[in-house]
């Protein structure tokens, strides 16, 4: 992997040096992950004139923050209290460096004012989203990450199906479905799990409460993985006890219809809010036009939410190898509702069209 962390690290540099920056200040912790490796708390790296440098404030303990590139030198800080930004534009300073871009959308305003203030002759330029752009699209061996994380979560989740669920509190399910995400070699949840029952389930984000599942609710279930850094999403719906109503089987009907039309629209070049619109149009011709989630999905990866956004007014197209959720969801208040998520990888039809990563079934169970 050094020859990739490296490779990312000069096509920041490529983009630096056309901005007018010779040397850059990565600061944001999955930047910081994707270009050297590691992230360990309140890590920075500093893409210098002479070499690159990772600044720690302790040496890297190698557990779920990964392991630094074995050819990049960590200097870690002498003692507590000290500010690796700060540290990191002294040693830029010293290497004769004119120009810092820094990433002003992550720093304090604190932090700024410590690295001007320790090199009052460094011009602190704005790097902006250099090194998110880059992450949009994933190589293999990021992908690879993210399927073994679906096929992780789509095993704590079926094995939860399998089990008892009428009286037990949505809290209860959740803390379950984390436990065994562990259990199946995760680094941990990927995000907070949501479970939903009755007139809660359908809602983007829910907290579980102490709500108890009952007979005839919807459950909806959104989970995710993460494996060596990587986050996956899952969510799905399912009805408890006995055989659905016509009302559930209807809206059921409905997010799905609207999610296949989503992962169908995930073709290389098809504009990020023509996805979105895909996945909307069937619930807004149906009537469900309040409401609505804001965006249909998102790219995933280090973080669970990174770009691209699939939401009405986004801008931009997608790419070959860009792993994208497709989620869209009803709610309906007092009754409850249906949300529907997958993990898919965006590939052309030659390569047989979308991979999908969470392939646990989307048929509406009665469990």
């Amino acid at each position: 992997m050094s020859e990739v962390y490296a490779a990312r690290r000069e096509r920041l540099r490529e983009r630096c040096t056309a901005g007018g920056s010779a040397t850059a200040l990565v600061t944001r912790p999955a930047n910081v992950r994707y270009l050297a490796g590691a992230a360990p708390r309140g890590a920075v790296l500093l893409l210098g004139r002479g070499e690159d440098l990772l600044f720690c404030g302790g040496r890297p303990t190698g557990d779920e923050e990964g392991r630094p590139d074995q050819a990049l030198r960590v200097q870690a800080l002498p003692g507590p209290g000290g500010d690796p930004a700060v540290a990191a534009a002294d040693v830029a300073l010293a290497q004769g460096a004119e120009s810092l871009a820094v990433e002003e959308h992550h720093l304090t305003m604190a932090r700024h004012r410590a690295i001007g203030s320790v090199a009052p002759r460094l011009r602190l330029a704005d790097l902006g989203g250099a090194v998110e752009q880059l992450r949009v699209v994933k190589d293999e061996e990021e992908i690879s990450c993210l399927r073994i994380g679906a096929e992780i979560a789509d095993q704590a989740l079926g094995e939860l199906l399998e089990s008892i669920l009428v009286g037990r509190t949505e809290r209860h399910l959740a803390l379950e479905l984390e436990r065994r995400l562990v259990d199946h070699g995760a680094d941990g949840p990927a995000f907070a799990t949501s479970v939903g029952t009755g007139p809660n389930s359908g809602r983007r984000g829910h907290r579980p409460t102490d709500r108890r599942v009952e007979e005839g609710d919807f459950l909806s279930v959104c989970l995710g993985a993460a494996y060596r850094g990587y986050r996956c999403e899952i969510g799905r719906t399912f009805v408890i006890g006995t055989s659905p109503a016509d009302w559930q089987i209807e809206l059921y009907d409905l997010v799905f219809a609207a999610q296949r039309a989503g992962r169908e629209a995930l073709t290389p070049g098809a504009a990020y809010r023509d996805v979105d619109r895909a996945a909307r149009q069937v619930l807004d011709s149906a009537g469900y036009t309040e409401g609505l989630p804001p965006l249909t999905g998102h790219g995933v990866g280090l973080e669970i939410d990174e770009e691209p956004q699939l939401a009405p007014a986004a801008m931009g197209k997608l790419d070959a190898c860009v792993p994208v959720t497709v989620e869209p969801g009803v709610h309906l208040p007092g009754r409850g509702g249906v949300r529907i998520d997958d993990t898919l990888v965006v590939r052309p039809e030659a390569d047989g069209g979308p991979e999908l990563l969470t392939i646990t079934t989307k048929e509406l169970l009665a469990l």
